[in-house]
């Protein structure tokens, strides 16, 4: 069934403005999301989501309560949450493969909802700005197209992308919201940043510049964060990468170098640098071909656990 927005179609057949013009509540809501101030997410209770990772749970998890993401210039962070269940999927696109992605999430989420119970789907799209190459929209139109050719019927509640997440400064565009997190438990969606991003920050940014499909990291039956087993070769050119300066990082390895928060250049080296040192993970980081496993412990932090244990 189609993508809906107050009970009634969206017409993918017209540009997004019009879709925007046709039902002024998105437009209303998308404001009143940008005006909310950012919030600072500590670790306690939170699993953090890179680009092409998700991660779904339901308001029983008793490890995580905050599903959150951000850094997000053209890449959209999308919520889907069923209403009766309140399982929720946060994931953070960029249009690698967008219809697939989304079927994976659809899926992941429907897995912890009774179809035969009450209540519905709801989408929240979030990101994007109007970049110069328009990246930002593809994606926007890609992700409505892929939700709008879902079996089932999907309601769109929260549309603040593009157009509507843009401002300008001196003739240069960004984006008003990089992140957001959602509660998992409340449902309430709000801008925020995230001081930690672990674990496995660079592990898990290595295997995304290697070109990595989208990738759930997180069980929520056992209430564990299962990063890899994952692998890679020698990556292209490491060596010349790392001997640029940040212009030339910014300008070659980012899809919007204005537009980039501030670590942007520090976070590529770091995880150029990680590929340098892990040319073959499967001798290095997975030899036994087993994942990284991660749980809560009672401070609401993640503790690495031994697979032997499990």
């Amino acid at each position: 069934m189609p993508l809906l927005v107050n009970g009634a179609r969206v017409d993918l057949s017209r540009p997004t403005g019009d879709m925007i013009r046709t039902h002024p509540q998105l437009e209303e809501k998308a404001k009143l999301l940008r005006s909310q101030p950012t919030q600072i997410v500590e670790p306690k209770g939170l699993l953090y989501v890179q680009q092409r990772e998700f991660a779904v749970t339901t308001p029983k998890d008793g490890s995580v309560s905050i599903l959150g993401s951000d850094d997000a210039t053209t890449c959209h962070i999308v919520v889907l949450r069923h209403t009766g269940s309140g399982a929720t999927c946060l994931t953070h696109c960029d249009g690698s493969d967008t219809e697939a992605e989304v079927s994976l999430i659809m899926s992941s989420v429907k897995s912890f909802s009774n179809s035969s119970g009450c209540g519905r789907l709801e989408v929240h799209l979030v990101g994007g700005f109007n970049d110069d190459r328009q990246l930002s929209q593809k994606l926007t139109n890609q992700l409505l197209r892929a939700f709008d050719l879902q079996p089932e019927d999907v309601h769109l509640v929260t549309f603040c992308v593009t157009e509507l997440n843009d401002r300008e400064e001196q003739d240069i565009h960004f984006p008003i919201i990089y992140g957001i997190a959602v509660n998992v438990k409340t449902a309430e969606i709000f801008p925020a940043t995230f001081p930690e991003k672990g674990p496995d920050e660079d592990l898990r940014s290595a295997h995304v510049l290697t070109g990595a499909p989208l990738t759930n990291i997180y069980d929520a039956k056992t209430e564990q964060l299962r990063i890899g087993p994952y692998f890679w070769g020698p990556f292209p050119h490491v060596d010349f990468w790392l001997e640029q300066d940040d212009a030339q990082i910014l300008q070659n390895l980012s899809t919007s170098p204005l537009a980039e928060p501030p670590h942007f250049v520090s976070h590529i080296r770091a995880t150029l640098t990680f590929l340098k040192e892990h040319p073959f993970p499967s001798q290095s980081l997975f030899p036994d071909r087993k994942p990284r496993i991660y749980k809560k412990n009672e401070e609401g932090l993640w503790e690495q656990v031994c697979s032997d244990k499990i």
